[in-house]
């Protein structure tokens, strides 16, 4: 089986000024399909920017990126945005919803932009909605939902394109500890039910400890 994210001597170097920075140095590893992993490590220690490599967001200096077997790490910006748009699913830290749209509106807007609208989009939107546990949100803006209910809403829309693949980066940085945990169990329920590969940063041992495996990171490598 070919995995789902395989990586070979990943390297990131920022220029800052005069200086070069590296960020991640020689990363090699192996994720399977349906795996549910922690990302973990000290700040500065790459854990975000690898998350980023992975999830296309940014380009590595050198090494390779392989989902479901294609090197992505080698695609054309448009060949990119479309992979990313169909394959993954983003959670981010601070939720990313656009303010004037309903919960409904903002789950939407991943098929919306692979050229799908209509009643079907709709639907699905909705019943994503109610698996996430906001049947009775649907027509709220974030500014009418708490911090759990748009972390909820977050997962929705990362799951409205089918994802084989959702990265999350410290989804519950911003949430109480009985919220956070509410969000891991809906992680992990999700992971277990659909077979999704997941891959999430955090920095907390706790909700580390819920994923099926923790790769930890120091100064850029894998230790």
């Amino acid at each position: 089986m070919v995995e789902a994210i395989h990586i070979q001597g990943l390297t990131k170097t920022y220029r800052m000024g005069r200086v070069d920075v590296p960020a991640l140095s020689g990363v090699g590893l192996t994720i399977r399909h349906g795996e549910f992993v922690a990302i973990m490590g000290p700040s500065g220690s790459g854990k975000s920017t690898l998350l980023n490599l992975i999830g296309m967001l940014d380009t590595p200096t050198t090494g390779k990126v392989f989902i479901d077997g294609r090197d992505v790490s080698s695609m054309g910006e448009a060949s990119r945005a479309d992979f990313r748009l169909r394959r993954i699913g983003f959670v981010f830290q601070f939720f990313n919803l656009f303010l004037e749209l309903t919960a409904l509106e903002n789950v939407m807007l991943p098929l919306m932009m692979a050229g799908k609208d209509g009643p079907a989009c709709r639907e699905k939107a909705a019943a994503l909605l109610v698996t996430v546990g906001l049947e009775d949100r649907l027509h709220h803006r974030p500014s009418e939902l708490s911090g759990g209910q748009q972390q909820r809403a977050t997962i929705a829309r990362a799951l409205m394109n089918d994802p084989a693949l959702v990265l999350a980066d410290e989804p519950t940085a911003n949430l109480d500890s009985k919220t956070a945990t509410a969000v891991l169990e809906l992680l992990r329920k999700l992971n277990i039910e659909l077979g999704q590969t997941i891959v999430m940063v955090t920095h907390e041992d706790d909700w580390g400890a819920r994923a099926d495996r923790i790769i930890r990171l120091r100064d850029g490598k894998v230790i």
